[in-house]
């Protein structure tokens, strides 16, 4: 019982959060900000590599029937309005996605439920039910091996992954469009909008095992057009970035600060400055870390103590020597866990 309240309480904080931030709720927010999901296996859910999304939980049935219950539970007491949300696929059919299968399958209508606040202007309302209603992005790849088209036999520089199987981008029905590289934020928020078809272009980090963006594909129409608002307003938004530059530099001195408490809540006895350090590492804005992640910017647990449990990692064991030395990577995880929960034991007290 003890710790089905301590779960009920981490889903409707994060609960509280997220409707505070986006004036809406869904599962799949609370899931990803308890640190249940991540944004990879969601991606990955949208592309069709994870058929069923709660095959990818690593809790059990039991435990996410109840959180999801708990989430419910949450939403009536807040009197929030619920409206049918459909997921669907980064695939050039828009497939529905399915959340569960099995005996979870009952809480596939929690899936598809978005919570919103009441009270909203008919205009802030719609925004919030677009913005879940909008469909994630066709995503490209950068070809880093050789590979042939499943549908022509051809190949080229970038592909589209359809079924597990790689598409040249003509026979993806892509192959009109135009680069834009990442770089110029407005050019590329204009040439979006503007396209009526488009495609984010990522390439896989080995170093670091993720996909970063590139840049995205567009309508040739649409980006020349982008090329000229953003012409005619260069000044405007020169100034905004200036301000701009000045407020992201306050919100990480506050995300710093937050992220430091939830340290020491969490393990009083980590030296201070220690805490510190971790929290700046963690945060470090454009780093990719788990402090950057949907999950580490609404402080959930799992963030914290991730972070928590890298400094330790990298500082208080011998792992880089063990990676240097060629011991593969889980085999050095497994030698260094003791020493590890050592040191967490003793932040603990």
């Amino acid at each position: 019982m003890q710790g089905e309240a301590k779960l009920e309480q981490r889903v409707v904080e994060t609960a509280e959060k997220l409707l505070s931030k986006r004036k809406s709720v869904t599962a799949l927010d609370v899931l990803t900000g308890i640190g249940w999901l991540t944004d990879n296996v969601v991606d990955a859910w949208h592309r069709g590599r994870v058929p069923v999304l709660t095959a990818a939980l690593s809790v059990p049935p039991e435990k996410l029937t109840f959180a999801l219950n708990a989430l419910q539970r949450w939403a009536k007491g807040k009197a929030l309005e619920s409206t049918e949300i459909e997921h669907v696929g980064a695939t050039r059919d828009r497939a529905p996605l399915k959340a569960t299968s099995g005996e979870l399958v009952g809480l596939e209508p929690l899936f598809k439920t978005q919570w919103i606040m009441p009270g909203l202007s008919d205009a802030k309302r719609a925004q919030v039910v677009a913005r879940q209603k909008k469909a994630p992005d066709l995503v490209v790849s950068v070809a880093l091996k050789d590979w042939i088209c499943a549908d022509c036999g051809g190949t080229g520089d970038l592909f589209f992954l359809e079924n597990e199987k790689p598409h040249c981008l003509d026979c993806a029905d892509l192959g009109h469009l135009v680069f834009l590289p990442s770089g110029d934020t407005a050019l590329t928020r204009r040439a979006k909008k503007a396209s009526r078809l488009s495609a984010v272009v990522t390439r896989f980090n080995r170093s670091r095992k993720r996909s970063e963006r590139q840049g995205l594909l567009v309508e040739d129409a649409a980006l020349r057009s982008a090329e000229d608002q953003c012409l005619a307003d260069e000044d405007v938004r020169e100034r905004r970035r200036g301000r701009d530059r000045e407020r992201r530099a306050q919100e990480d001195v506050e995300f710093t600060g937050r992220f430091f408490t939830a340290i020491t809540e969490m393990f009083p006895g980590c030296p201070p400055e220690r805490a510190r350090a971790i929290a700046e590492h963690a945060g470090l804005r454009g780093s990719g870390r788990v402090g950057r992640s949907a999950a580490g910017r609404e402080l959930a647990e799992r963030a914290v103590f991730l972070a928590v449990v890298a400094s330790i990692r990298h500082l208080d064991t011998d792992y880089d020597d063990l990676l240097m030395a060629g011991v593969e990577r889980q085999a050095a995880r497994d030698r260094i866990h003791p020493a590890i929960e050592a040191v967490l034991d003793r932040w603990r007290s």
